[in-house]
């Protein structure tokens, strides 16, 4: 079996310094705005793919949406990606795209559903250039229903696909997660739903539609809370900080900061009780099994956060772990960053952010989240900072055939 390697370790392209990526040679044309949509071709460009971002002209557009250009935001979505200008809503604008289609592998777009329609760029339109275009599609709550039209945003999708109701205080009321996980889960979504298409379109030549929502990501990610519903019929509730089956895990309060416990099955648990002192609990009937320790959350919990009292949190996780028993801080972000398991994981990636207030390194270096996960051979990497707004428009016409001149003259038309 072949060595572990270093996450950033692997070969490069030549004449690069960025690790090769296993997409190398996918082009992927971006019609996504905001959030849902570029977390999706971002886990494209990072593996290799070159990703064209499709803008309209300046006078057009002020910027992306709510996360306007040169934030740490837009940087973090959007690094590594091309961006040209170019007017689809122009006949002679939307016949360049068509010509870019036909030499695309896969469009991406984030529109509400009946937008690409008024546009002349949905899958029936894009099909006939390219039979074997991949093209996808996230929308709020899906191309076709009652809601079809209706704009998505993750709070909503939050509220709607139930996370809200289980996320928070006993009696506190809904509560949103601090990430907007419909936005992120339905580009991740997409990302796989795309490489499953690529892969049978390379095998047959054969060309496919495929979307997601972030209604449907959502819903998705509620996994064993939707199953206890969709099998055992029970509507699960708030229960904070509690595991609602895995007894006792949740925050308990140390000598001096709060950390996290995960204590699930017999054998931590007795391993638990054993290596915090608590080894008279091990006979007690009303903490004995699963359904007992639930019966008796509240009690076995002020026991623990007594226990937990006598020494500081470093000490109580360096024991628990030792033991085999789940234990760790609770990190603001900047704890999370400085953490040694996350720097030896090269999670934060210095890039060069020229226009972006960025978060740094600690060493005064703008950096962005590398995507985690390792591919050993082939692991790509951020290929750079986001693009200025239509930095490649005359370098992707020209590959159309485009002159100079009919570039300039595209761009007096205010085309591009």
């Amino acid at each position: 079996m072949p060595e572990p390697r270093d996450p950033q370790s692997a070969g490069t392209a030549p004449g690069s310094s960025i690790p090769r990526g296993p997409l190398a040679g996918l082009r992927v044309l971006d019609l996504t705005r905001v959030r849902s949509g570029p977390a999706a071709t971002r886990l494209l460009a990072d593996w290799g793919a070159e990703v064209i971002r499709v803008e309209p002209p300046a006078t057009a557009s002020g910027g992306d949406g709510m996360l306007g250009r040169t934030g740490s935001d837009f940087a973090n979505l959007n690094r590594g990606k091309r961006s040209i200008t170019l007017d689809l809503k122009a006949p002679e604008g939307l016949a360049l795209f068509r010509r870019m289609v036909a030499g695309a592998d896969v469009v991406v777009e984030n529109f509400r559903p009946d937008v690409k329609q008024r546009l002349g760029i949905a899958w029936d339109d894009l099909r006939p250039a390219n039979p074997a275009l991949v093209m996808a599609s996230i929308s709020g709550f899906g191309q076709a229903g009652p809601y079809a039209g209706r704009p998505g945003f993750d709070q909503i999708a939050q509220g709607m696909g139930g996370i809200m109701s289980v996320t928070g205080l006993p009696g506190q009321g809904p509560v949103r997660a601090g990430i907007p996980i419909a936005d992120l889960t339905a580009g991740m979504f997409c990302a796989l739903g795309i490489l499953a298409a690529v892969i049978h379109a390379r095998a047959t030549g054969e060309g496919q539609w495929l979307h997601t929502s972030l209604l449907e990501a959502q819903v998705f990610m509620m996994d064993f809370q939707a199953a206890r519903y969709l099998v055992e019929g029970e509507v699960p509730g708030q229960a904070g900080n509690n595991h609602p089956t895995a007894i006792p895990t949740g925050v308990f309060p140390t000598a001096d900061r709060p950390i996290n416990l995960a204590v699930a099955g017999e054998v931590i648990w007795r391993r638990f009780c054993q290596t915090v002192g608590l080894d008279d609990l091990l006979g007690d009937p009303d903490f004995t099994g699963a359904a007992a320790r639930s019966a008796n959350r509240d009690r076995l919990n002020a026991i623990i956060a007594e226990r937990f009292q006598a020494r500081p949190a470093a000490e109580w996780i360096a024991m628990l772990n030792d033991a085999g028993v789940p234990a760790g801080p609770i990190n603001d972000m900047e704890q999370v960053f400085a953490d040694e398991q996350v720097r030896y994981l090269k999670l934060a990636v210095p890039v060069d952010l020229p226009e972006a207030d960025g978060a740094n390194t600690g060493d005064g270096e703008a950096a962005l989240l590398r995507l985690p996960v390792t591919l050993a051979a082939t692991p790509g990497g951020i290929a750079g900072p986001p693009p200025a707004l239509g930095a490649d428009t005359d370098r992707v016409l020209a590959t159309l055939g485009l002159s100079a001149a009919d570039i300039a003259g595209l761009r007096d038309r205010g085309v591009i």
